[in-house]
């Protein structure tokens, strides 16, 4: 991998921009190529994102054009002042599932009032700078998050080879297709998978999955074709968003109704942005801005709920095929917003007669590309802790949510780190000169190795002097400092003289206990710094 030099707002990009994989250098982001390109990328992704929008806003419970608002509003905001250029967000169905039963119990103003009140939990937690967690996600972590929601993503697909059944009661079920239909159906993805896969091979200035949409569209209304279009899930057409304040009961009983939702909300969205975030900085050998997105995310939500959009966050399928299509600039995710409201406006006749077969098409490709199938080859090469975080991590994504995976993810590697580091600490004896028993301890003393530490020490064998050297150890936490101070006193209760040698001035500053119960030689100190809070 090339190395890393800063540049502008855009990020940190590879000063070697002559490898194929660099990413477009900040100061050509307008050059006349690229604009190109993030225009036709543009297109691509709104293209893409009229059915999920639509989708989403059908799982959530609501009107198809709060979810295309959203999708436009969220677009727009995240791709002007965001802090990823190429990073496409939008109605989301993460976001789509927690609002659910919200809407159904108490309507579609409540939320509003709720993706507003994320929008500003979004904001403060940028303002809090914790955009700057994410790096403490594992590699394990991102290996299982790719891969769950290229799951996800496939599994959602499932719905185009589904027709929607409405029965004498006015309820809608769903059937698989048969026979022709089903055939035809498949035909069709095929074709658009093969169009995006081998036009690369050709020219690289059309992005594919724009020819793959464009070529099958045109075959299916140019031979009539019987599939399912657009304009079988829903009307898109509409006019602008408008402003309103939601009309709800602005009191502490509202807030006690939305504030759970939006904090789900919140986390949900800010967890998959910043995830895609890392996601698409590793695609393009750059780097994000984390707090950045996070401000930026949470002022679309604002502005998503009040003008009648459901809310979002970054979309890992749109995000790729906007990358994948040469999408780098920040013009790229405008654009896609724009054209999608150009659809809104004057476009939907011509996009509700784009088959289905077309977009599912490029879904699965995304799937194909997203996944990360250099997993299963180092599965028996990595250690089997990190292993079973990826399988654990894909799998909670899969079938609870995306928060709630990473956040086992995460739990999981630092339970895993911790009791690894636990077996490190030990120590090797000598005696001194002055016929003292010393114990020269290496490796980590915090919380997860305070037993072994306290194992290492024979209070009652040891000689009336006693010196115990931190040269080679750390300590961490206050779990560390209070193991100090409990040695110290089973040393005291023996009548036996304790002498810290090589601890650190910030550690022996906070022994409480011990400050008196043993000497501390700081002759010696060396110079660094311990990892503990006084005031914690």
């Amino acid at each position: 991998m090339s190395s890393i030099s800063a540049t502008s707002d855009e990020g940190l990009q590879p000063s070697d921009s002559s490898s194929p994989a660099a990413p477009t250098p900040s100061n050509s982001y307008w050059s006349k190529d690229q604009v190109r390109a993030d225009l036709l990328s543009g297109l691509t992704v709104a293209l893409a994102l009229v059915p999920e929008a639509v989708a989403f806003a059908f799982v959530c419970g609501v009107p198809p054009l709060v979810g295309l608002y959203a999708a436009f509003i969220i677009s727009m905001i995240t791709s002007v002042f965001g802090g990823r250029p190429g990073m496409i967000s939008g109605a989301t169905g993460a976001v789509a599932v927690v609002v659910v039963t919200l809407v159904q119990v108490h309507g579609i103003q409540y939320l509003f009032a709720t993706i507003i009140l994320a929008g500003l939990l979004q904001m403060l937690a940028g303002v809090a700078r914790l955009g700057k967690f994410i790096r403490l996600v594992p590699e394990a972590v991102m290996f299982g998050f790719v891969n769950g929601l290229a799951i996800v993503i496939f599994l959602a697909q499932k719905a185009s080879f589904q027709n929607r059944v409405v029965g004498s009661d006015g309820s809608v079920s769903l059937s698989w297709m048969q026979g022709t239909d089903l055939w035809l159906m498949i035909g069709l993805v095929g074709l658009t998978m093969a169009v995006i896969w081998s036009l690369p091979k050709l020219t690289k200035k059309f992005p594919a999955p724009l020819a793959g949409i464009l070529i099958v569209s045109a075959l299916v209304i140019g031979l009539g074709l019987p599939t399912k279009s657009v304009g079988d899930l829903a009307s898109i057409s509409g006019g602008l968003p408008s402003f309103q304040v939601p009309s709800v009961p602005w009191n502490l009983a509202t807030l006690k109704i939305i504030f759970p939702y939006a904090a789900i909300v919140a986390s949900v969205g800010l967890i998959e942005s910043l995830m895609t975030l890392t996601l698409i900085d590793e695609m393009t050998e750059s780097r994000g801005r984390g707090n950045k997105e996070c401000l930026a995310l949470g002022g679309a939500n604002i502005l998503t709920g009040l003008f009648g959009g459901m809310g979002g966050c970054a979309m890992i399928g749109q995000s790729v095929i906007n990358v994948n299509s040469g999408g780098r600039g920040r013009l790229s995710g405008i654009s896609a917003s724009l054209f999608l409201l150009l659809f809104i406006l004057f476009g939907a006749p011509l996009i509700e007669q784009i088959p289905i077969s077309a977009l599912t098409g490029v879904m699965f490709m995304v799937v194909i590309g997203t996944f990360e199938w250099s997993s299963f080859r180092v599965m028996k090469r990595i250690p089997r802790a990190d292993a079973f975080v990826i399988v654990l991590v894909s799998g909670i994504t899969v079938i609870a949510d995306l928060a709630i995976a990473v956040f086992v993810g995460v739990v999981a590697s630092a339970l895993v780190f911790a009791w690894q580091k636990s077996q490190h600490i030990s120590a090797s004896t000598s005696t001194s000169k002055e016929g003292a028993k010393v114990y020269h301890l290496n490796g980590p003393l915090f919380f997860a190795s305070v037993g072994s530490f306290r194992d290492i020490f024979d209070t009652y064998a040891d000689p009336q002097k006693v010196v115990i050297d931190f040269a080679a150890s750390r300590v961490y936490g206050h779990a560390g400092l209070d193991a100090i101070d409990r040695l110290a006193e089973r040393y005291h209760k023996q009548g036996k003289e304790v002498t810290l040698i090589h601890l650190s001035r910030d550690c022996a500053k906070l022994l409480h206990r011990a400050g008196d119960l043993v000497r501390l030689d700081l002759s010696e100190d060396p110079h660094y710094r311990m990892a503990v809070n006084e005031l914690g």
